[in-house]
């Protein structure tokens, strides 16, 4: 069957060269963008709850642009003063260039690791006196309790903001031919707004592992795939079907 109209669980990408745009471009396919999920932070009460100080902490370990923000609007809530002396363990370049933002970069002692957590491991070997905080959402990754355990390192994880189920209702009448996730959360959300979700002649494309264990778990059709080796992005994988599916019609 003929793809016409995708929707892709994620907000709208902020670049006009988007590899969707041109997507939509080559094929003549309609491309919508609706976030599925969205993120909430914790009442500083909350944290304290969780019995965290932020006075006792050397470091801060940041795996998400996400919890750059709300580190400090939690610290703000606190009204605890960030000392220069703090040093921040960024995941990636990404983060560490988003901290500036926040501090002046020149003057704080800011440490980057080239992608992944585990790629952080040389860093925390060599500062593994810093008693480290990770302020993280509700969903936090399994790699990083388990590089950070395995190092026998002075961490806590607290929880400073949550990914909750955003309300879709208004779109309760309105099909696509592909419905585009990229986490398990995604998949969740669709079953929150729609417990009675038939997927019929709807394509269901997914991103990674658990989106897939997730979508499968839910009773849905995976009909597209990524990454793969020969599809190893999401519209890489689109494009793919879609010019398989779209041809000669």
């Amino acid at each position: 069957m003929k793809v016409k109209t995708i929707l892709v669980s994620q907000p709208e990408p902020k670049v006009e060269n988007s590899p969707y745009f041109e997507l939509q471009n080559k094929h003549k396919v309609k491309v919508d963008f609706r976030s599925f999920i969205h993120v909430e932070g914790v009442s500083a009460k909350e944290i304290r709850l969780q019995k965290i100080d932020l006075n006792n902490f050397t470091a801060i370990i940041l795996t998400s642009k996400n919890a750059v923000d709300h580190f400090f609007r939690v610290a703000e809530e606190m009204r605890y003063k960030v000392p220069e002396g703090l040093k921040y363990f960024c995941q990636s370049e990404a983060i560490a260039f988003y901290l500036q933002k926040y501090v002046v970069y020149r003057k704080r002692k800011i440490y980057v690791g080239p992608k992944d957590f585990a790629d952080l491991t040389p860093l925390f070997k060599k500062y593994k006196d810093e008693k480290f905080l990770l302020p993280a959402s509700d969903q936090l990754n399994a790699d990083a309790p388990i590089t950070l355990n395995n190092l026998k390192v002075d961490w806590t994880q607290a929880v400073f903001y949550k990914t909750v189920v955003s309300d879709l209702s208004d779109l309760a009448d309105v099909y696509y031919d592909v419905l585009a996730f990229f986490s398990p959360s995604g998949i969740k959300s669709l079953f929150s707004n729609f417990p009675d979700f038939e997927q019929n002649n709807t394509r269901i494309a997914v991103f990674g592992s658990t989106t897939q264990k997730a979508a499968l778990e839910k009773g849905l059709r995976i009909d597209i795939l990524a990454p793969t080796p020969e599809t190893p992005s999401m519209t890489m994988a689109l494009e793919k079907y879609i010019s398989e599916a779209n041809k000669g019609k």
